[in-house]
């Protein structure tokens, strides 16, 4: 059997099983919240994330079939050319909703923040995974340098949502990689001092609304609070089997949840609407499935840099879906983060795919130590 088919009979097919399911799925979702509306470009939205579902599952598996450890001279540029993204973001982005977060190259149009974060898992899984012997303090803060570059950059758009984002995944993977637990501590209590003085000078007036509407619904009802309470409203309505797929007269279909962001900041509002508790708890166990498929993974690579990687990507794709269900639902204030590989948004399925590719990768290589340095080859 030649390399290649080795390779490609070796895959994880369950990961790719819940990739793809839930990618189309998302279509599907957004198929159903977007097609009724008279706008045009509402009715193209299922057919533009069909072609970035397509694109990104080749890309998915070109990455999977490439050896992991090759990030050790791609992540470097990788975490430069993410940072120069959200540089030429800050000069030439283009604004939406408040925030200057998306930048156009020709006719696409992504969201730089996303790439940065990625790219910055996997340069601090590179570094940490090398210099494993450092001391904690020094790791700590190597490690807050490289994650507060893209970070600083982020806040600055302002995307409070990608950040609060960030900030988990990099303690995850000081966690993982065996940074002292009294060296954590002392950065979630920073971080804790830290908050009121970020909502107080970073930001902006509408993103202090959604804080205050958060805490109190009832403080504008017809204001910051309608989106929420509205898809509190849809949810709720959909019971326990759902109004069914495309159902007419339904909060979705009427508008009552903002007809801008439901495709991607409320798109689990249409889930839970159409398909109910049942369908709400089938996509969150998908979601869980997934990561602990991820997780598996990283457990069973033969190197601290495949852990690395497959835990801050898992950690990567918990942040975002507990923090877009969890607005939705009002447990968390809204910050505009999309749900993986469900909420409209193509560059943010492209990178999903990636580095769900980077975990495959991990998987299919996990027995080849061809690609390692001689010391880990030796071990």
């Amino acid at each position: 059997m030649t390399p290649l088919l080795r390779k490609l009979f070796g895959m994880n097919w369950l990961l790719i099983a819940l990739m793809l399911a839930l990618a189309i799925f998302g279509v599907i979702a957004i198929y159903s919240c977007t097609h009724m509306r008279e706008t045009a470009a509402y009715h193209t939205m299922w057919r533009k994330q069909s072609v970035w579902v397509a694109i990104s599952t080749v890309g998915f598996f070109v990455v999977s079939l490439i050896n992991y450890r090759w990030v050790r001279w791609g992540a470097l540029p990788m975490y430069l050319l993410g940072i120069t993204f959200l540089i030429l973001t800050l000069v030439m982005g283009i604004t939406l909703e408040g925030a200057k977060s998306w930048l156009a190259l020709g006719p696409v149009q992504f969201q730089p923040a996303q790439f940065a974060v990625l790219s910055g898992v996997i340069v601090l899984a590179l570094f940490l995974s090398q210099f494993r012997t450092l001391h904690p303090i020094l790791k700590v803060l190597a490690a807050g340098v490289m994650a507060g570059a893209p970070a600083l950059l982020i806040l600055l758009q302002p995307d409070f949502g990608e950040t609060m984002v960030w900030a988990p995944v990099v303690f995850i993977m000081l966690f993982i990689s065996r940074v002292p637990l009294r060296y954590l501590i002392v950065i979630v209590l920073l971080g804790t001092i830290a908050l009121p003085l970020g909502y107080h000078f970073k930001m902006k007036g509408y993103q202090q609304r959604r804080i205050i509407s958060f805490i109190d619904p009832e403080i504008d009802p017809q204001g910051a609070s309608w989106a929420v309470n509205r898809t509190l409203i849809a949810i709720g309505s959909g019971g326990f089997s759902g109004k069914g797929f495309d159902a007419p007269n339904s909060e979705v279909a009427l508008g009552y949840v903002p007809r801008t962001t439901v495709p991607n900041d409320y798109i689990f509002a249409a889930v839970g609407e159409q398909w109910g508790f049942i369908g709400g708890l089938a996509l969150i166990s998908a979601f869980a499935l997934l990561l602990m498929t991820c997780v598996f993974v990283g457990f069973n690579a033969t190197d601290e840099l495949g852990l690395l990687l497959c835990t801050g990507i898992a950690g990567l794709i918990f942040t975002h879906t507990f923090q877009n269900i969890a607005m939705t639902v009002s447990l968390m204030p809204v910050t505009g983060v999309p749900l993986p590989l469900i909420s409209y948004s193509g560059s943010f399925v492209a990178v999903i795919m990636f580095g769900l590719g980077v975990v495959n990768s991990v998987w299919i290589h996990r027995k080849d130590r061809s690609g390692a340095p001689a010391k880990e080859r030796a071990l």
